[in-house]
């Protein structure tokens, strides 16, 4: 009997969620002897002619990891949809749109020209931009083209199971993989990952406020912290209570708040807003110039409330504005 066929595919991520995979460690000798891993970049060479070869639905499972931001990776995307039963947006990247999906907020063209042009340490004196093709001894070279916008998996083709984290951890990563085989999959659409906010299992609960008064914020780095008490009555910014748990409080174990990279529960309708309606209605000044001064001490909104949500959440970029 042939084993099942499984794909892994990496598109606009950094390669954490690939390392993932590497830190099974041991375990992932006993998925190698129960799968057949038919892509993996990242290990093996392949050709796409090969992916496009393979009957559609013939693979089990596709894990994506990764937004999408180019043209080859949204036509990768819709391959792999195709070839594939079950189609898994893996990691915070192809989940949410991830750190890339920061991008939008700004054009195609404003991102080119500073890359390319005006950037401090950029020596371009001709101003040259990468060519979609061009002409060298005969041969017609392509690139991909960047996309108007950076999307999530899910706005680009249909996704049945999420498994969340920048990056996912082994234990998350070992749960969906055993899900998988031992065909104990949750209702399609599913995260795979505990449905309740991130203070459930953060080590320093105990101590977080019943109703709290915000006469400053600060960051990380701006105070000594006390390692045992809740980062939110220290006045520093922490996603926990809009994101959803599953990453055994990883980062406040290791000293450093939430960012929220496990996304939202099911009963969050947006990430950034659940946490800034939270704060915001415990500031203590409540005249214009003190709810400015608090503020003050959160300089960067969107990469604090949206660092992975920006590309899903209510202030995305609609994917069909024109091209810029």
């Amino acid at each position: 009997m042939s084993k099942p066929k499984v794909a892994f595919y990496w598109c606009a991520s950094c390669g954490g969620c690939e390392e993932t995979v590497v830190d099974l460690a041991e375990d992932i000798l006993g998925v190698v002897e129960k799968v057949d891993i038919v892509l993996w970049p990242v290990a093996m060479d392949f050709k796409y002619k090969d992916v496009e070869a393979m009957p559609d639905k013939s693979i089990l499972a596709t894990l994506l990891n990764g937004a999408i931001r180019s043209t080859e990776q949204e036509e990768m995307a819709r391959l792999l949809r195709r070839k594939s039963q079950y189609m898994i947006a893996y990691g915070a990247c192809a989940h949410l749109g991830g750190i890339p999906g920061l991008a939008n907020q700004f054009t195609r063209e404003h991102i080119l020209k500073f890359n390319y042009e005006d950037g401090p340490a950029m020596a371009n004196e001709k101003k040259t931009r990468p060519q979609l093709v061009t002409e060298e001894n005969g041969r017609t070279p392509r690139l991909p083209a960047l996309t108007n916008v950076v999307r999530s998996l899910d706005q680009v083709v249909e996704v049945d199971y999420y498994v969340p984290g920048c990056p996912p951890t082994p234990k998350i990563t070992r749960a969906a993989v055993t899900a998988l085989l031992e065909n104990r999959l949750p209702p399609k659409g599913s995260v795979i990952a505990p449905d309740i906010a991130l203070c459930n299992e953060c080590p320093r609960k105990a101590t977080k406020p019943a109703n709290i008064s915000f006469r400053e914020f600060k960051r990380p780095h701006q105070a000594i912290m006390d390692p045992e008490k809740c980062f939110l009555a220290q006045g520093v910014v922490c996603m926990g209570p809009s994101t959803r748990s599953g990453c055994e409080a990883a980062c406040i174990s290791g000293g450093m708040p939430c960012t929220g990279c496990f996304g939202p529960t099911s009963r969050v309708h947006d990430q950034g807003l659940k946490i800034m309606s939270s704060l915001c209605s415990n500031l203590e000044p409540k005249d214009e110039q003190g709810i400015s001064a608090v503020l003050q001490g959160i300089p960067d909104p969107i990469g604090t409330f949206y660092r992975y949500g920006l590309a899903k959440s209510l202030l995305r970029r609609k994917v069909n504005l024109p091209t810029d």
